[in-house]
């Protein structure tokens, strides 16, 4: 069990540690050569749903880069593979839907699933997080979802997509079923998180990465209620991250329920937090680009972002997005270091 002293939970509970904790979005997996190694011959899905193998990858870059959390290694399109969901995630382009969400019949179909199915199909994941927490002790695990506006981009496209025009359509075309879609996801997420929490995850994060392609008007209207309800109530400390939500950040808190609003690099700390108010710790926002920057331009980059977060109640040191696959895993090492107060 995670020590609720640990530098990330009292950071969620808004006391300021006396060094920012740190920990990367993506730590796990691409740009480990062990990682690599691990998966050669298992495909994505197959290795989230291994407890065996998703709780080794969970744990490599815990040791190797000696970060303040782990984040439990598994995909957003999981949960929808546990519904029955036919998904495959392809090398080089990400999950794919043979059978995409378009239509108000489609919708009808997709959520005739009951949500308690994926609570029923994730003892593998429950298994997972317990291998890992069992190893971790006092160090946090953190579990996490794909927020419903994400997800239903992904359902209704089809696949990845640069504007996700279907699913923005879909909103004002047909709102009852984006709506139904929405709420279902919501659901299923939970169940997901649920699941994660009750193998001990000891915080959760929320990924809305595709949230950046919304008006705000729109965010309020058609993402803002599912994302509430897929983090509403849940016992563990709860963070909500987006890409590209700079002008969404006031309304990521979710009236409150979120302790922490990840931020992407666009956006300097300082003005986050000026955005977000007082009773919201910020979490990130070191610009991914940079980490094949020569050092010291690195480490003045983190030490500004670093700088930045203390005009926030509280702050954890994390990127503006996930770790690229061709990054040096010993700059991510010496980050950590750096934030401890370990290196020059």
């Amino acid at each position: 069990m995670a020590s609720p002293d640990s530098p990330l939970l009292r950071a969620l509970r808004g006391d300021r540690p006396e060094r920012p904790p740190v920990w990367f979005m993506r730590q796990a997996g691409r740009s480990l050569p062990e990682y690599r190694e691990l998966r050669v011959g298992t495909r994505m899905l197959d290795a989230c749903l291994t407890p065996e193998l998703a709780a080794e990858i969970t744990l490599q870059p815990i040791r190797r880069h000696g970060v303040d959390a782990g984040i439990f290694f598994s995909d957003i399109v999981v949960p929808l593979r546990l519904a029955g969901i036919a998904v495959e995630i392809e090398p080089g382009r990400g999950p794919v839907f043979a059978d995409p969400v378009r239509t108000a019949d489609d919708v009808a179909r997709v959520t005739a699933i009951d949500p308690a199915d994926v609570a029923a199909a994730a003892t593998p994941i429950r298994e997972a997080v317990g291998l890992v927490t069992a190893e971790l002790g006092d160090t946090p695990l953190i579990g996490f979802a794909g927020a419903p506006f994400t997800l239903a981009a992904y359902l209704v496209e089809g696949g990845p997509s640069k504007e996700h025009l279907r699913a923005r359509g879909m909103m004002h075309a047909d709102p009852e079923s984006w709506h139904r879609l929405a709420g279902w996801l919501a659901l299923v997420s939970r169940a997901f998180l649920d699941a994660q929490i009750a193998g001990g995850a000891s915080a959760v994060q929320l990924f809305d990465s595709w949230a950046g392609s919304l008006s705000i008007a729109d965010y309020r209207a058609f993402v803002a209620p599912h994302s509430a309800q897929a983090l509403g109530g849940i016992i563990v400390p709860r963070i909500h991250f987006g890409v590209g939500t700079g002008a969404l950040l006031p309304d990521m808190r979710l009236g409150g329920i979120a302790d922490a609003v990840g931020v992407d690099w666009r956006t300097p700390l300082d003005e986050a937090a000026s955005a977000l108010g007082p009773d919201t710790t910020v979490q990130g926002n070191i610009d991914p680009a940079l980490l094949g920057a020569p050092w010291p331009v690195l480490a003045a980059h983190v030490d500004d972002v670093i700088a930045r977060g203390r005009a926030a109640r509280a702050h954890i040191l994390n990127l503006g997005h996930g770790v690229p696959p061709d990054t040096d895993p010993a700059v991510l090492t010496r980050i950590v270091a750096r934030a401890h107060g370990d290196v020059e």
